[in-house]
């Protein structure tokens, strides 16, 4: 089983660690090889916000056998979080260990050294703060999660579900993760700068360009051009593309491929159907282009993921 563990403090940030838990820890035993969740305890006095007093049964030194470690906040940007806890996730990077931070939690990766040179985020209030202090980070400002080199850094609190997600869609596929979200009876899912193992977003707005998604999504094997869309919601081209990318956050045009690639997973994890006809089912002229646009947005072939997260 995946092991994941999950980082308290004094000064505990309780809603991000609560996104940890619900995600991770919750018993689903409707999936096989759940993951095995753990509270690892950096002081021995914790009080969380709100009053709360922790206890946790595990110190850093459980961190060793760790594949997900989560940093859920910190209780001061400005504070230089302990040695002890620094070595531990330099360590684990070194090992392979997935690392993972919500909001502030990107300032313990960065007093580690961990994001020289990479991408992170972090909630918009602590950015120019991070890029200041630590001015070897490329820091996105307007990005709701990033992964660099096996280190997933997410803004504020609530994008840290949709980075959660995004793991869950990475170890478990596209139907387990999608079947989370509703038990959580989670909001419109947002897109973290991140194409791949995304699920769908709702538009924003008003029923014409709900509509219009309901209706894109259902004609996924047609011709879909940006004039067909616009004249679909009864727009113009130009105001088309402007409503679309305000509502949904994305040009007309890369919202259609990425829902022909999450038609795509889903068709391969629940049937059996050939590569050839599930190509064509997505909108896709040839096998060839579906490949190489599964490939490009995904990082694995269509046959390797069938092979990881097939149900059938």
């Amino acid at each position: 089983m995946h092991k994941v563990k999950a980082l308290i403090y004094d000064g505990l940030c309780t809603f991000e660690f609560g996104i940890a838990t619900e995600l991770f820890a919750l018993p689903r035993p409707e999936f096989p090889d759940w993951y095995d969740f753990q509270t690892i305890a950096l002081d021995m006095d914790i009080r969380a916000m709100g009053g709360l007093a922790i206890r946790a049964g595990a110190n850093l030194q459980a961190l060793r056998d760790a594949d997900t470690i989560i940093l859920p906040g910190w209780r001061d940007r400005s504070e230089r979080p302990p040695e002890p806890l620094l070595h531990a996730l330099q360590l684990a990077h070194a090992r392979g260990t997935r690392l993972f931070s919500i909001c502030s939690g990107v300032f313990i990766l960065a007093a580690a050294g961990l994001l020289r040179g990479k991408c992170a985020t972090t909630h918009w209030q602590h950015s120019d703060y991070l890029q200041s202090t630590y001015p070897d980070i490329n820091v996105s400002a307007d990005t709701l999660y990033i992964e660099s080199d096996n280190i997933i850094t997410s803004a504020g609190s609530a994008a840290g579900i949709d980075a959660g997600l995004h793991i869950i869609r990475q170890d478990h596929g596209s139907a387990v993760a999608n079947s989370v979200a509703r038990r959580l009876v989670l909001p419109p899912h947002r897109d973290g700068g991140q194409a791949q193992f995304v699920p769908p977003i709702r538009p924003r707005g008003g029923k014409p360009m709900a509509g219009l998604v309901d209706w894109a999504r259902q004609n996924l094997h047609q011709p879909l051009t940006v004039a067909r869309l616009a004249e679909k919601a009864g727009m113009s081209e130009r105001n088309f593309q402007r409503r679309f990318s305000a509502e949904l956050g994305n040009s007309p045009m890369a919202w259609v491929q990425r829902e022909r690639l999450l038609q795509a997973q889903t068709l391969l994890e629940t049937s059996k159907a050939p590569l050839k006809e599930i190509a064509h089912s997505c909108g896709y002229d040839s096998l060839d282009t579906f490949r190489i646009a599964f490939k490009r947005e995904l990082g694995t072939s269509p046959t390797a993921y069938r092979m990881r997260f097939s149900r059938v």
